[in-house]
């Protein structure tokens, strides 16, 4: 018997988002309060973001902690109608949560996350694993895998890691990246950085800038167990630096990152 296979139930609105019915089992508090309870989530594509965002059936929400927003801000989500504050014990949470004109939404409610510290609740969580970040998207993948390639990477012509026994993480949309054990990095090229960043796939990294370019490496000492093959691993940004595997310089891809790495 041949199995098909499942067909993508993404739809489309006509204000240009794409949604799709969720399965997880998503709960997002604020403090010890729980504001949302959703076994029926949306995920929710803008147009203008890379990652999407959920949004939830009314029922599934606390609305009575929900009043409609004092100061709403101009235009910040697509097509974004009628947007709330959340007061929880006193404290006010400015433009939280909102509604999207599209029809096929019109009872769901969603809510701040995606790069906006301190603009909603607190934690989320899928199941009993909390989430970081933005919701994970279910049709991308993140595949840690070791390999015995030959990696060398350059920075100004200097050689700064040279490896035979790298981890390449495969993750869609982006480029390959080449995570190199410690030992086989020159460290004294490289200073650690207070920088750190997020993700929802692999964890939080730390950073190390070289003499010419800041922040260029990085490393997830805590990964997520997806990706547990690259813990306190080293990776280098692509866009900006050279990286040769076995004996065939690579190309300086273009991504979301080129932009900020040459300022």
């Amino acid at each position: 018997m041949t199995t098909l296979p499942t067909v993508r139930a993404v739809r489309t609105t006509p204000e240009g988002l794409l949604w799709e019915p969720g399965e997880r089992w998503v709960r997002g508090r604020k403090g010890e309060v729980t504001v949302v309870d959703s076994r029926h989530p949306v995920l929710v594509w803008e147009p203008d973001l890379p990652v999407p965002l959920y949004a939830f059936p009314r029922a599934e929400v606390r609305e009575n902690l929900l009043r409609p927003a004092k100061n709403p801000p101009p235009a910040r989500h697509a097509g974004s109608q009628v947007f709330y504050d959340l007061e929880i014990d006193g404290s006010t949470v400015e433009n939280a949560a909102w509604t999207y004109p599209a029809a096929d939404l019109a009872d769901h409610i969603a809510f701040e996350w995606f790069r906006a510290p301190n603009r909603g609740v607190d934690h989320w969580y899928e199941e009993e694993e909390e989430i970081f970040v933005h919701p994970r998207d279910p049709h991308k993948r993140v595949d840690a895998i070791p390999s015995s390639r030959h990696v060398r990477v350059a920075i100004d012509g200097t050689t700064v890691a040279d490896t035979h026994r790298p981890v390449l993480l495969f993750e869609t949309g982006l480029p390959t990246r080449y995570y190199i054990p410690r030992e086989d990095v020159r460290d004294d090229l490289l200073e650690a950085t207070d920088h750190t960043s997020g993700c929802p796939y692999k964890g939080t990294a730390r950073y190390w800038s070289s003499r010419t370019l800041a922040n260029i490496a990085w490393s997830y000492p805590e990964p997520l167990p997806a990706v547990a093959a690259v813990k306190d691993l080293i990776a280098f940004y692509n866009e900006v630096v050279d990286i040769t595997v076995d004996g065939e310089l690579q190309e300086r891809p273009e991504t979301p990152f080129s932009d900020t790495l040459r300022k």
